[in-house]
């Protein structure tokens, strides 16, 4: 994320957070020098959206929240159809939620219950909170996609040679010296 091109990374960023100038600022700001100081900055910048920007992100979320994988419940997707497309009339965007810490097994419960619950809201309070969701759902993409090129790079890493035993801090096994 820190070596790429302006260019590169916005387009990159913006997989995260659909906000072009979301992604313009983080861009801007790097390097960053661990993952946590880019959350950092990703909330401020969430935080920051202007209303266009705002409406720019949620346009580019799916208009269906993809089902968690190994549901199988006909039921349930046809109820959650339906109040995706309430909330899309409500509202005019996407129904954003993020699922992130929601064990797998209550995905579905939770996402419907979301949904139904927040049909409830004016459209100023659930502005603020698909703001906030938005926000969330911007940190857990980053988190993987910065896990996922740090792992990428480590694979492509060329392998090194294993230092010597003492160098790696292990005791000789001659030695009656234990590392401390």
């Amino acid at each position: 994320m820190n070596t790429a091109s302006p260019e590169s990374a916005e387009r990159t960023l913006t997989t995260c957070c659909g906000s072009r100038h979301w992604a313009h600022r983080l861009a801007a700001h790097r390097p960053y020098p661990d993952l946590d100081a880019l959350l950092a900055a990703a909330d401020e910048a969430a935080y920051d959206l202007a209303p266009d920007d705002l409406t720019e992100a949620l346009a580019a979320e799916p208009l269906e929240p993809a089902l968690p994988p190994g549901t199988g419940y006909g039921a349930a997707a046809t109820a959650l159809r339906a109040a995706t497309a309430a909330y899309e009339s409500r509202f005019g965007h996407a129904f954003v939620i993020c699922l992130d810490g929601v064990a797998r097994s209550e995905a579905l419960d939770h996402l419907l219950a979301s949904i139904r619950g927040r049909l409830g809201n004016d459209p100023e309070e659930e502005r603020a909170v698909a703001a906030d969701e938005l926000r969330r759902l911007a940190r857990g993409r980053l988190t993987r996609l910065v896990r996922a090129q740090a792992q990428h790079a480590v694979a492509d890493a060329p392998e090194q040679p294993a230092p010597p035993a003492a160098q790696r801090g292990e005791a000789h096994r001659d030695s009656p010296y234990v590392p401390v």
